[in-house]
């Protein structure tokens, strides 16, 4: 027989943005718990609003699964003396094991204990499991009230945990468990008896709490999508934007607001970002793209008096908007290149000088990138201008105001100034990718502007040891890593990533050799672990990732290559008896003293036909290498698969001759290095 389970922890309202993480957090430890302690479910799934956390198991096994286990004791020389009684170890594992001496089992020399533990009724588990639920849940922040000490996400009021229709007593942070929820905090008539789990969101959604956020996600779109298409255009919903909002209403209505047409004058964005990052408002388009004096946001109630509602949220957005007005009338009024010496009194950061000092090692670098990577020198005039002008919009009204419009009303200013449409969209760019999933840049000014802000800030932060440890990472230095990770394989730039430190090092004037040193060993780490999680999330196996990392990774892109070409290579057969045999010739040739190979010692057809077939693959892989095609050079490379089978079948290696033997181990030594060209094979499993 099975049950319904519920537990349901009523809070104060939740952060939006903490919501998805804690819902996911409650499946995987409920999973794991239930798995632990052998109780059979049918799903589990994890529910919430602002103010609840609710757990749904359907089709709980009403009674643990019994185990029967063998548990091997010690060796029975050791368990039985001489007249075949058992010894003090013998008795003291029977009793261990708790079954009796004479029941222990002889296998194998060893003493076994056959050991059958009939499981438990679930519901006398429960009262423990679910509280040991709840204290192991984790969040990005705590709280603490009255005189607890016990800290949460928000201060708990109430508890519902039931077992079918059967309330599972426990207590925690001084709130008892039972029965009783509460729903909407403003419709709802009061607190709500939940008779059984299976009744549970049916029960909330007529006090108007729709609990299962997919459904509000549903829900809010679909009135989104209808009340623009109502207005003539469509609504610029944002996968975030959605989500968020999902995680601000219990009940939602979807409304729609107006605003000015003196407002369609200002850039879009300065008009979008107000709406969407302030107020939670979605923009609505026309269907030629452009912005209509429209908005709509979702209200977290019923369809009553939304008059009212619209009236109050029109009145916060004009002041918002007659804000941005302001702004950037003011700021038309002085251009960009006059701003660069405000930069001087802002502080980049301690002890490393200012934004001004910033700006021109940018310049710098990717003057340098352009030096390195083979680029056409034309684009350097618009590089060192991008550069230049990169962090002026910072000391703008606009972006004091509104900081997540930094880099896009620099690009606006730049066209407004006369600026050429390339420098203005380098300025904009440079600042991409701002996020996990984000545009990368597209113009070689704006993918090298980017590079070089990132790794200055990353390697100035460096500096300061500030390294990013565990969570913490207040300076988003990983994301900046994997950004510049991102746009070297997305614009399949080669370059060293180790000259590319060290030039910012010298433009931050760290001279100390020890502590560059230190910088360039922690920094070089630092984004292996970058591209091994860009490789793992394009599903490239983890052995293969180690092999083609180990050789080292100085070059992101190129060992990007190398990786993703083994993965390819992978499915043949023929790869898995090349690797095997590269393998084999590796372990050899470990024992070589000199890779000089002498023609003249060669003494058997083997040997000659290897050494030649090596002779053609090295020329040909190193001239596929130079081409960074790596799936030719394996290919080059697993041509010697047959003439090495045919070696070791053959030839003795270790040789009495030792002119021979050494002349022997030097060609698999060189056969060796050849292949590490491309990765460590021996860390690929078959």
């Amino acid at each position: 027989m099975s049950k319904d389970l519920l537990l349901e922890i009523g809070t104060e309202e939740i952060p939006a943005r903490f919501m998805p993480g804690i819902l996911a957090q409650i499946e995987t430890s409920a999973k794991a718990k239930f798995a632990e302690l052998r109780i059979g479910y049918k799903t589990v799934r994890a529910v919430g609003t602002p103010r609840r956390m609710t757990l749904i198991m359907q089709g709980v096994d009403e009674k643990q699964a019994d185990i029967s286990s063998e548990n091997k004791g010690p060796s029975v020389k050791v368990a039985f003396d001489a007249d075949g009684n058992l010894t003090k170890a013998g008795s003291g594992f029977a009793r261990g094991q708790k079954v009796d001496g004479k029941d222990l089992v002889i296998k194998d020399g060893y003493v076994y204990a056959m050991v059958h533990e009939s499981g438990q009724e679930v519901i006398s588990l429960l009262s423990s499991v679910l509280p040991e639920l709840i204290h192991g849940l984790n969040f990005p922040k705590n709280m603490r009230w009255a005189n607890l000490d016990m800290k949460f996400v928000r201060p708990i009021k109430w508890l519902v945990a039931l077992f079918g229709t059967e309330v599972i007593d426990f207590t925690v942070a001084e709130v008892k468990t039972g029965n009783i929820t509460r729903g909407h905090r403003f419709l709802s008539k009061g607190n709500i008896v939940i008779h059984s789990a299976a009744q549970y969101s049916t029960t909330l959604e007529k006090e108007f709490v729709i609990v299962d956020q997919d459904i509000r996600r549903s829900i809010i779109r679909k009135q989104i999508e209808e009340l623009a298409t109502s207005k003539g255009g469509y609504a610029d919903i944002t996968e975030d934007l959605l989500e968020e909002v999902v995680f601000l209403v219990e009940y939602p209505t979807s409304l729609c607001g107006n605003f000015e047409d003196k407002y369609l004058k200002l850039p879009a964005e300065t008009v979008i970002t107000p709406m969407r990052e302030h107020q939670r408002y979605f923009p609505v388009m026309s269907k030629n793209g452009s912005l209509m004096p429209i908005f709509i946001t979702v209200r977290n109630g019923g369809a009553q008096h939304l008059e009212i509602v619209q009236h109050g949220n029109e009145r916060v957005l004009r002041a918002r908007l007659a804000d941005a007005q302001f702004f950037f009338e003011e700021d038309c009024k002085v251009k960009l290149i006059d701003r660069l010496e405000k930069l001087k009194t802002v502080v980049f950061q301690e002890g490393l000088g200012s934004i001004f000092d910033k700006a021109g090692r940018l310049a710098k670098i990717a003057a340098f990138l352009v030096g390195h990577t083979g680029v056409e020198s034309a684009v350097l005039p618009t590089i060192e201008r991008g550069a230049t002008l990169a962090k002026t919009d910072l000391v703008t009204g606009m972006v004091c105001e509104f900081t997540e419009l930094q880099g896009t009303m620099g690009r606006e200013y730049a066209l407004l100034d006369g600026e050429t449409a390339e420098v203005a969209e380098a300025i904009y760019e440079h600042y991409l990718p701002r996020f996990a999933g984000d545009e990368l840049p597209k113009s070689v000014a704006g993918q090298f502007i980017s590079i070089a802000d990132k790794i200055d800030n990353i390697v100035a932060t460096f500096s300061r040891g500030l390294v990013p440890t565990g969570s913490q990472d207040p300076y988003a230095l990983r994301r900046q890593a994997l950004g510049i990770v991102n746009i070297l394989i997305d614009a399949k730039y080669s370059i060293s990533l180790e000259t590319l430190v060290k030039e910012a090092l010298r433009l931050l004037s760290i001279t100390d050799k020890e502590k560059a040193a230190k910088i360039l060993s922690d920094v070089q780490e630092f984004f292996r672990l970058r591209l091994k999680n860009v490789l793992t999330d394009e599903e490239v196996r983890y052995d293969i990732v180690d092999a083609a990392l180990s050789m080292g990774m100085d070059d992101v892109y190129v060992t990007y290559l190398k990786a993703k070409a083994i993965s390819k290579q992978l499915a043949s057969k023929d790869m898995t008896k090349a690797i095997q045999a590269f393998v084999r010739v590796g372990n050899l040739a470990k024992k070589a003293e000199a890779i000089e190979i002498k023609e003249n010692l060669f003494n058997t057809a083997e040997e000659i036909n290897l050494y030649k077939a090596y002779v053609s693959a090295a020329s040909a892989v190193d001239s596929l290498i130079e081409g960074q095609d790596y799936h030719g050079a394996i290919d080059a490379m697993m041509d010697l698969t047959a003439p090495i089978d045919a070696f070791f079948d053959k030839v003795m290696v270790m040789d009495k001759d030792e002119a021979v033997k050494n002349n022997r181990l030097a060609l698999l030594k060189s056969i060796t290095v050849m292949v590490n060209k491309v990765a460590d094979f021996s860390k690929v499993v078959i």
